[in-house]
């Protein structure tokens, strides 16, 4: 536009030009000489042809009516209200018409904006531009998240829904290690999927080695005190990412919606997403998968997602095919070692006649005998308290595992998880507690197991415990009152209140009757006998 303006005052512009700016522009050619027309009156309709100009009066969104927008969720009508209920009690202009209150919004706020204040900050950034990492190379960073599975499985007779725990390598796109977890995740799910995704040898490989840099997005336990020492002794950088930004690792969160649509949508159970304030629904005797089942499936997936998928920004290749091609060395871990390192650390014991002690239960094992009084290091896996590992404090050697000593047997646990069940059903403040419990992580198909080891003693004293106090939590000691007391006693009004002024009042006898105050009728009183002359 600035060029055939100038052509105009030079008196070279002819009716050619602007024929072709027309059409090059997909307007009228009277459009073009009407811009023409603004532009040599104002220099600034030059720069934005066709967009109309502020006139004065025109109504603009202000400050208060982008926090009312925010207010009210974007709903224009509610801001409508808002500023004529205002402008009513003098506390501002009367507002425009809200088709004119749209047209400004649409015209001063941009697309994220209006989302934004619609939605808040995830809806906005569905409106941002985000640069793409370079693909760098194998190992160089992978990112690792947990996420719930949509599906409801078969969990010990119990409908859950189980965590997936999964490392993936950013510049191949393959999942170097897995883990499920059949109830709430923890600090022992990501060891064995960090195990899984390091390790190469069958079944785990060929994808694996230590990686330079993982992303993590704040999550405690990827954070923890045992996961971020196991990192640090493998070498490992941790990157912790801002909260709420899934943006930025895109290939896990991207792996996350893949596993969704293209397994978990189709398999029974599936929890589909209902309307708000509704209950998801299923159909009417659907049976379930096992968690066995489960994980078998979805480790296939996992398998033909890394040798048969072709991921779009892999230029069709596959993940294997790409792990393959990259000559990057890899650094490998021996699984003796990776064990030790993916431990948690509880400090030094000495090791007695009854073997070690710890969190007030003994541990024995076979490689014990004749090592009383030497100091140990005991490191164990998270919430499988059944077995300890042990190491020689001076030295840093293997000495060997150490099991539960007097662990109690299937039949107790099983009476001991009952009368849990029971109290837990009595006492609501038990009943969070009893949804949290706790399951082994698995690599492999296998049944759920549960986590919490438990000695024949502990058992037989929860049992005997729960079987005493049955009938006495049951018990209602306030529905009978006491007795009056005797008439000659003093008894504050507020506890002569709560006794039942109908039963005889007891007599004292022996040492308390010197204590009675005696009445005015005491003496003249003559002690009650039954029929063989007994006092009574």
């Amino acid at each position: 536009m600035r060029r055939l303006l100038a052509l105009r005052r030079e008196g070279k512009l002819t009716t050619g030009q602007v024929r072709s700016a027309a059409d090059v522009l997909g307007v009228r050619e009277r459009a073009v000489w009407r811009w023409l027309a603004a532009a040599e009156r104002d220099e600034a309709a030059a720069r934005a042809p066709g967009e109309r100009a502020a006139y004065p009066g025109r109504f603009t969104v202000t400050d208060e009516v982008r926090a009312l927008l925010g207010l009210w969720k974007g709903n224009v009508a509610a801001v409508h209200r808002e500023l004529t209920a205002r402008a009513a009690r003098g506390e501002g202009p009367p507002p425009p018409s809200i088709p004119t209150l749209h047209r400004a919004i649409r015209r001063d706020l941009t697309p994220g904006e209006r989302a934004g204040l619609a939605g808040g900050e995830r809806a906005a950034r569905k409106h941002d531009v985000f640069l793409a990492r370079p693909r760098g190379w194998r190992n160089q960073v992978w990112e690792t998240d947990h996420v719930q599975a949509p599906v409801l499985v078969d969990v010990d007779g119990v409908a859950r829904r189980p965590w997936i725990t999964w490392f993936t390598d950013c510049a191949t796109n393959a999942i170097t290690g897995v883990a499920v977890t059949p109830g709430n995740p923890s600090r022992e799910s990501v060891l064995a999927a960090l195990r899984s995704a390091v390790l190469r040898e069958a079944p785990y490989g060929p994808f694996g080695g230590l990686p330079e840099k993982v992303r993590v997005d704040r999550g405690k336990d990827f954070l923890s005190r045992t996961v971020t020492a196991a990192f640090d002794l493998l070498d490992v950088t941790v990157e912790d990412l801002p909260a709420y930004t899934p943006h930025l690792k895109g290939t896990v969160e991207g792996l996350n919606r893949a596993v969704e649509l293209m397994l978990l949508a189709a398999l029974p159970g599936y929890a589909r997403q209902p309307r708000p304030g509704k209950r998801a629904s299923r159909p009417k005797g659907e049976v379930l998968l096992s968690f066995e089942d489960f994980t078998t499936r979805l480790l296939d997936w996992t398998r033909w997602w890394n040798t048969e998928h072709r991921p779009t920004p892999l230029r069709g290749r596959t993940p294997l095919e790409a792990w393959q091609d990259d000559p990057t060395p890899l650094r490998d871990v021996p699984e003796a070692d990776l064990w030790t390192f993916t431990l948690e650390d509880a400090g030094t014991r000495t090791l007695t006649t009854r073997g070690i002690r710890f969190r007030k239960r003994d541990y024995v094992g076979p490689w014990m005998t004749g090592q009383a009084g030497i100091q140990v290091r005991i490191r164990f896996m998270p919430h499988h308290d059944h077995r300890i590992e042990v190491y020689d404090a001076a030295t840093g050697r293997y000495l060997g595992p150490a099991d539960l000593a007097d662990q109690a047997t299937d039949e107790q646990i099983s009476a001991v998880r009952r009368a849990r069940a029971a109290r837990s059903r009595r006492l609501r403040k038990d009943l969070e507690a009893s949804r949290r419990e706790r399951y082994a992580a698995v690599n492999q198909p296998a049944a759920p197991q549960r986590l919490g080891a438990l000695t024949a003693t502990q058992a037989e004293a929860e049992l005997a415990q729960s079987a005493a106090t049955d009938l006495s939590d049951l018990a209602l000691r306030d529905l009978v009152p006491p007795a009056a007391p005797p008439a000659g006693w003093r008894t504050p009004a507020s506890l002569a209140a709560l006794t039942t002024p109908g039963l005889p009042a007891p007599v004292p006898s022996g040492r308390d009757s010197a204590l009675v105050q005696p009445g005015p009728d005491a003496r003249s009183a003559q002690p009650a006998t039954d029929e063989e002359g007994d006092t009574l």
